[in-house]
């Protein structure tokens, strides 16, 4: 998968793996991972489904339908790049914290759904709930952050509401933050969100 990776800085153990939104690239969220933790090494990838000349990180059948089968398919291509990249750049799988947005924090939630101890943590940014009715594996105290936006049309509230319930369910840890916004990333989210990675995992 095309990507970036940085090296971390000092003795950082975490890994921010970067997942843009429908459109994106490695490139876009590389000043929001710097913004939550700038000594991290960052793994930046770029999804491998083009959806109109757009990137996207799995196939979807219309706004808001996801494609199922495309999806298990490129959550574990997913899964298999990054333990591949922690081989080649040896950085420690086990402490790889993902920073999605929409269509990127899509892919990281299915990881979470998918694969037990995929991820040490997350920051879901307008995520919809990847897949229903299935088993979740267990993530007694994963640390997991969602931001949402109150008026956002494309992430409902009540997606937002259920992906809370379906991970604290789970075991996981899971703080949620609201904007009055809609989709859009705000200055205000992310701030909350490194006040959030700090407490729950700068440092671990």
């Amino acid at each position: 998968m095309k990507h970036v990776f940085k090296e971390g800085k000092g003795n950082s153990k975490q890994t921010l793996l970067l997942l843009h939104g429908t459109g994106g690239d490695e490139n876009d969220l590389l000043p929001i991972g710097n913004m939550i933790d700038q000594d991290a090494a960052v793994l930046s990838v770029r999804g491998n489904v083009d959806e109109n000349g757009m990137n996207r990180f799995f196939r979807r059948l219309g706004e808001g339908v996801f494609d199922e089968e495309d999806l298990i398919f490129r959550t574990k291509e997913l899964g298999e790049f990054i333990d591949e990249a922690a081989a080649e750049y040896q950085f420690d799988r086990e402490n790889v914290i993902a920073v999605g947005y929409s269509n990127g924090a899509n892919i990281a939630g299915s990881l979470l759904y998918h694969y037990e101890n995929s991820l040490k943590g997350a920051v879901l940014l307008h995520p919809m709930v990847p897949r229903r009715g299935i088993e979740l594996p267990n993530m007694q105290g994963l640390p997991v952050f969602i931001g949402a936006g109150k008026n956002d049309p494309i992430c409902p509230a009540e997606e937002t509401i259920d992906l809370e319930k379906d991970l604290s369910g789970a075991g996981a840890k899971v703080e949620v933050y609201w904007s009055n916004h809609g989709h859009q990333l705000t200055r205000e989210e992310i701030e909350h969100a490194t006040d959030w990675y700090n407490k729950n995992l700068k440092g671990e």
